[in-house]
């Protein structure tokens, strides 16, 4: 049996490993897709302490991945198919495997639009990763969705390739960061087309266009472009634990202070969980929370309790 097992490797569930490693827990951390999760998605992330002008998102998980490795954490690339919160045990498509406490690092998906075309077109044309497929779209005209920092940091990346970026936002202004907005109206590749909704994604083996309205006049109109790409927030990555631990409306999971479930010895972190603010500073955070209530909890540490009481 192990002590803990960690479900999910994205920044969470590395730090969440690395705190139970120097507690000498016997864990494992499971994770479905690749070491790093969606920060991978971003090419640099500029507001993490201690790198001063960024770092490569590649780098950083590197660099996290070492660390564990170093303290004996095992690694397996395995999807998670089931969750017993009450025998505290995990199944994959390989085994079963039991443990004294189980972490949920299992972060969020990114939100789809939801128009016709969207489906039918990812992968030619869609897109929800900037610098996966920025590249492929040099001297294109591209299309980006959304108004907050992702949306700003992934236009400034797509400009490097592309001829134009042009980015559509249901709001009269966008939500993102103030030295991201100077960024932008800098580059004189971007253009911003506000108070707009995308209502249609066209084209009939790859994107060709896709049609707006006006959220105020309703006035539709087409938009000629060769890629869209999509960043309208995230979906947690929680049907795992659906209808076996407290979620929200929008589906995160509950927790308490401690990173704690409603379940006995289950906790959660990153952005899977119910909180303010969603970046990689405050996962790493979740993480040792996490981390160091797991082990309050399988050395049954009468502190643990008192926090929850």
């Amino acid at each position: 049996m192990y002590d803990l097992i960690i479900i999910g490797a994205g920044p969470a569930g590395l730090t969440a490993c690395l705190y139970a490693g120097r507690s000498r827990l016997k864990t494992l951390l499971l994770e479905k897709m690749v070491v790093g999760g969606r920060i991978l998605l971003t090419e640099t992330i500029e507001n993490f302490p201690g790198f001063p002008g960024g770092i490569s998102t590649q780098e950083l998980i590197q660099r996290m991945q070492e660390q564990v490795k170093s303290l004996g954490i095992e690694i397996k690339s395995e999807e998670v198919l089931e969750l017993d919160c009450k025998l505290r045990s995990v199944k994959t498509g390989e085994k079963t495997y039991p443990a004294k406490a189980i972490i949920i690092a299992t972060g969020a998906l990114p939100r789809k639009l939801g128009v016709p075309g969207e489906d039918r077109l990812t992968g030619r044309g869609v897109s929800y990763c900037a610098t996966c497929d920025g590249p492929l779209f040099k001297d294109k005209n591209v299309v980006v969705v959304g108004g907050g920092n992702a949306v700003a940091e992934e236009a400034l990346y797509l400009s490097r390739f592309a001829k134009t970026v042009s980015i559509i936002h249901r709001r009269n202004d966008l939500r993102t960061c103030a030295i991201l907005q100077e960024e932008l109206k800098k580059n004189k590749k971007i253009n911003f087309i506000l108070s707009n909704v995308v209502t249609e994604l066209m084209g009939s083996t790859k994107v060709e266009s896709l049609k707006i309205k006006d959220v105020n006049t309703n006035q539709e109109q087409i938009i000629i472009c060769d890629g869209v790409f999509i960043y309208i927030g995230y979906d947690p990555d929680t049907a795992l634990v659906k209808n076996k631990l407290k979620l929200d409306g929008a589906g995160f999971i509950i927790t308490d202070e401690a990173m704690a479930t409603s379940g006995d010895g289950i906790f959660a972190c990153g952005d899977c969980r119910k909180k303010s603010l969603y970046q990689v500073i405050t996962a790493c955070g979740d993480g040792a929370i996490a981390a160091e209530s797991a082990y309050k909890f399988i050395s049954k540490d009468i502190s643990y309790g008192a926090k929850r009481t």
